[in-house]
C-alpha cells in the first residue's frame, strides 16, 4: 500500500489511501475538534467542528480524503470562530446546568466547551418542544434536552448492531432522534445492547442509575468471574463443549454449579428490567451436561512436576478447586477428608434430590484424574501432622460443618438437632429418630433442605417457623413453592420463646407472633411481638437451621478469629503460620458453592507462588473470539419469555431422593441463551479520546 504524506500544521504526516484528514491527524497525535465523529462509525459531518483549511479552502476534515502533498491548517482565528459558533448553536438547545447531569466531568461536550472556550450565554436559548415524545424505557434513559443530534447513536444502532431502530425525526418543525412512530424501545425491537449509550457524547443516552454500572454486570458479580456472556453465546450457537470449557476456565465444577449455584449473576442481569433475568445457571448446566467429548481437555496443559507437596484438608468445593489448580501447576497434591465420602457439603449437606451424588462424584473423578490424590476417613487434628509427613504447604478448607443452636431453654434436649446433622445423616444413610412431628427453625435454603428431607424420610407433619413474613423469606422462591407443594407448613412472622419439655421429653416449640423486627449494631435482633399470641407447636423433634460454624480449635495450629474461623492476611489467604493457607467457609463463614470455588482458586494461586511457581493459574480452554456485533433485529425480543425448567410432581418428589429438576433440552437452552442482551459487545466499541489525550492540541 502506497503511503500518502500530507502536511498538517507544517508537520509531515503519513496516511493511507481512503483515510480522512481527521483520522490521519488524530492517528498522528494532532488534535482536530470533533464530536459527531467516532472511530468505529462512518463520517457524517453534522457537528461542523472539524473544519480545517485545505490549500486555502475551508473543509470538513472528517469528509475530506487525504491526497499526496496536501497542506492542512487546523488552527486559525477564522476556524476558531466557525467552531465556536457551531458549538454555541448546539448549546442553545442544551440545559445550562451541567452539574445536574450524571455524566458531569465525563462528558465530551463539556470537554469541547473547555477546549474552545464556548459558553451557553451568547446564543439565544432554544426551548425544545418535543417533550411529548415518549422516552420512557427500561434500562436506557433518554433525555432529549441533552441530545445534540450528532447522530452517533443512529449510526451505531445501524452500523455496529444491524438493528437500526433509531432515526432522525421531526415534530412540529423540531428535529430529534427517535424511533419509527415514536415507539418505546421495547416495542421497536431494541436489543438493549447499550451501543447507543457507549457512543453518546453527552448524557442524552445513559444506563438507568438503579442498574449496575459495570459494563458486564453478570461477569463482575460472579465470585469466580466466569465469562458468562461468552459461554451463553456459545450455547446459542450450539457449541456446547466450548461453553462448558469457558466455565472450566474459572471453576472446575461446572456441572455441580449448574445444579446448585446461587446465581448472583442473575440478580444483576439487565434483562430483568424487560421481563425476567436470563436463566444463567440452567444454561451452564446444559452446557456441562452436553460437553460429550470433553472439549476442554484438548486445551488443558498440565505443568511438569515441581517436586513440591501440597496437602488440602477438606474435600468440599474450595478444597477440590485448589487441588485441581495446584496439580495442574505440577505440585504433588493430597486431599484429606475425615468423612468416608468426598465432596464436603455438596455430598453431605445439599440433598441428593437437588444435587445428585453421581454428578459430584464425576467432577471429583476429573480432579483425581488430573493428578490429585484423595484420602478419606482421616481426620487431621493439627497441621503439624502434615508437615511431619513432608508436605511443603497446607490448605485449610474444612468448611463450616457444625450447625449452630440458639440458647433457648430446652435446646440441649437430645431430640434437638442442627440442620447440618440431619442432612449429613440422611446423605450417609444413617438413621435419625425424628418422630412424626418435626419443627424446623429458620427460613433460608438450609431450613427448607432440612424440612424437605424430613418429608422424604416419612415424617407426617413438618412445620417451618420463620421470623420473616411471607415474601421476605431468605430462601429461594422455588424452595418455598416446592416446600409448600410437598406439604410443609410455613409459619411466618414468629419467633421462638422456648422448647418445652416434660419429664425430659421434648413437648413442642413455644412461639409468639412478631409485629416487626430489625437488626441493630453488631447484628443484634430488635423485635416487637404481639401480646397474647403465644402458641405451642407440638413437636417430636426440633431442627435448628440458623447458621453454621467450623470445628477448628486453638490446637489445630493456626490462629483463629473470635468467631472460630481461620485468620488470614488481609486480602490474602495465608494463615498465621508460614506454609499454611485457608479458604472457603473456614475463612468466610457459610457462603455458597461458587464463593468457595472462587476462594479455593485464589488460594491455589497464592500457594503456587509460595511453592516456587508463578501464581499464574489462568487457563484458556475455549476459543477467545471477537463476537459478531451485528446482532440484527429479533422481532418481539423484549417479550421473549424465560424458559423455566420443569420439575417432577410433588408426590413423586416426596417418595424419595430422586433428582427433581428436569433441566433444559437443546431447544430450550438455545432459546434461553438468545434472550441475553450481550452486554459484553460494548467492550468492543472503541473508547473516544478527549483533547487532553493528544500530543498536539
Amino acid at each position: 500500500m502506497d503511503e500518502i504524506v500530507l502536511s498538517i500544521d507544517g508537520v509531515e504526516v503519513p496516511s493511507r489511501k481512503g483515510q480522512s484528514i481527521l483520522d490521519a491527524s488524530l492517528e498522528a497525535g494532532i488534535y482536530i475538534p470533533h464530536i459527531c465523529s467516532h472511530p468505529d462509525l462512518s463520517s457524517q459531518g453534522e457537528c461542523k467542528l472539524c473544519v480545517v483549511e485545505v490549500d486555502g479552502e475551508t473543509k470538513l476534515s472528517c469528509r475530506t480524503e487525504v491526497r499526496q502533498g496536501l497542506s492542512v491548517t487546523t488552527k486559525s482565528d477564522h476556524l476558531q470562530h466557525l467552531r465556536v459558533t457551531a458549538l454555541e448553536l448546539m448549546l442553545a438547545g442544551h440545559p445550562h446546568d451541567c452539574t445536574s447531569c450524571v455524566v458531569y466531568l465525563n462528558c465530551e461536550l463539556q470537554a469541547m466547551m473547555q477546549y474552545l472556550g464556548a459558553v451557553h450565554a451568547r446564543m439565544r436559548s432554544v426551548h425544545k418542544k418535543n417533550n411529548a415524545v415518549n422516552t420512557r424505557n427500561p434500562i436506557i434513559i433518554r433525555e432529549l434536552e441533552r441530545c445534540i443530534q450528532c447522530g452517533r447513536c443512529v449510526r451505531a444502532c445501524e452500523e455496529l448492531r444491524g438493528v437500526g431502530i433509531l432515526e432522525y425525526r421531526n415534530r412540529d418543525g423540531e428535529s430529534y432522534i427517535g424511533t419509527a412512530d415514536d415507539k418505546p424501545f421495547m416495542e421497536a425491537d431494541c436489543r438493549f445492547c447499550g451501543a447507543c449509550i457507549a457512543v453518546c457524547p453527552t448524557g442524552a443516552l445513559r444506563m438507568d442509575t438503579k442498574l449496575s454500572s459495570e459494563a458486564v454486570p453478570c461477569r463482575s458479580e460472579c465470585p469466580a468471574h466466569v465469562d458468562i456472556p461468552r459461554y451463553v453465546r456459545f450455547v446459542k450457537e450450539g457449541r456446547y463443549g466450548e461453553a462448558a470449557a469457558v466455565v472450566r476456565e474459572k471453576a472446575p465444577l461446572p456441572l455441580s454449579l449448574g445444579y446448585v449455584c446461587s446465581h448472583p449473576c442473575e440478580e444483576v442481569c439487565r434483562r430483568e428490567e424487560l421481563n425476567r433475568a436470563v436463566s444463567i445457571r440452567e444454561i451452564k448446566r446444559f452446557a456441562a451436561e452436553n460437553d460429550t467429548r470433553g472439549f476442554w481437555k484438548e486445551h488443558h496443559v498440565k505443568k511438569s512436576p515441581t517436586g513440591k507437596k501440597a496437602a488440602i484438608i477438606g474435600s468440599g468445593a474450595a478444597g477440590l478447586t485448589a487441588a485441581y489448580y495446584l496439580s495442574t501447576a505440577g505440585h504433588d497434591v493430597t486431599i484429606f477428608e475425615r468423612l468416608p465420602v468426598a465432596g464436603g457439603m455438596m455430598s453431605t449437606g445439599i440433598p441428593e434430590y437437588r444435587l445428585p451424588r453421581n454428578v459430584v462424584q464425576s467432577e471429583i473423578d476429573v480432579i483425581l484424574e488430573n493428578g490429585a490424590r484423595l484420602v478419606t476417613s482421616r481426620n487431621i487434628e493439627t497441621v503439624d501432622e502434615l508437615f511431619n509427613e513432608g508436605f511443603d504447604a497446607v490448605l485449610v478448607a474444612v468448611g463450616a460443618s457444625v450447625g449452630k443452636k440458639l440458647g433457648f431453654p430446652g435446646a440441649e434436649n437430645e431430640q434437638v438437632y442442627s440442620a447440618v446433622d440431619v442432612l449429613r445423616a440422611a446423605s450417609l444413610g444413617e438413621k435419625v429418630a425424628l418422630g412424626n412431628r418435626v419443627t424446623v427453625l429458620g427460613g433460608g435454603n438450609v431450613a427448607f433442605d432440612a424440612a424437605r428431607v424430613c418429608v422424604r424420610l416419612g415424617v407426617e407433619e413438618v412445620n417451618l417457623v420463620c421470623l420473616e413474613p411471607e415474601g421476605g423469606m431468605l430462601a429461594d422462591e422455588e424452595e418455598i413453592i416446592q416446600g409448600k407443594e410437598e406439604g410443609i407448613n410455613i409459619l411466618n412472622s414468629k419467633t421462638t420463646l422456648e422448647l418445652e419439655t416434660e419429664n425430659g421429653n421434648l413437648k413442642g416449640v413455644r412461639v409468639i407472633d412478631v409485629a416487626e423486627f430489625s437488626f441493630g449494631p453488631g447484628g443484634k435482633l430488635d423485635l416487637k411481638t404481639v401480646e397474647g399470641s403465644e402458641t405451642l407447636i407440638p413437636s417430636d423433634t426440633v431442627i435448628f437451621a440458623v447458621g453454621q460454624k467450623t470445628d477448628l480449635s486453638d490446637d489445630f495450629g493456626v490462629e483463629l478469629t473470635p468467631f472460630g474461623y481461620a485468620q488470614v492476611a488481609e486480602g490474602a489467604f495465608a494463615a498465621s503460620r508460614e506454609g499454611v493457607f485457608a479458604a472457603g467457609d473456614a475463612v468466610t463463614g457459610t457462603k455458597f458453592v461458587i464463593s468457595a470455588i472462587a476462594g479455593g482458586r485464589s488460594a491455589a494461586a497464592e500457594m503456587d507462588q509460595f511453592l516456587g511457581g508463578t501464581g499464574e493459574i489462568d487457563e484458556v480452554l475455549a476459543p477467545v473470539e471477537i463476537p459478531d456485533g451485528k446482532i440484527g433485529i429479533l422481532e418481539g425480543f423484549s417479550a421473549l419469555r424465560r424458559e423455566d425448567v420443569d420439575y417432577i410432581g410433588a408426590d413423586e418428589r416426596k417418595a424419595g431422593f430422586a433428582e427433581i429438576s428436569c433441566g433444559y433440552d437443546e431447544c430450550r437452552a438455545r432459546d434461553e441463551a438468545s434472550r441475553c442482551l450481550q452486554c459484553d459487545l460494548r467492550l468492543n466499541i472503541s473508547k473516544t479520546k478527549l483533547w487532553t489525550d493528544y500530543i498536539k492540541t
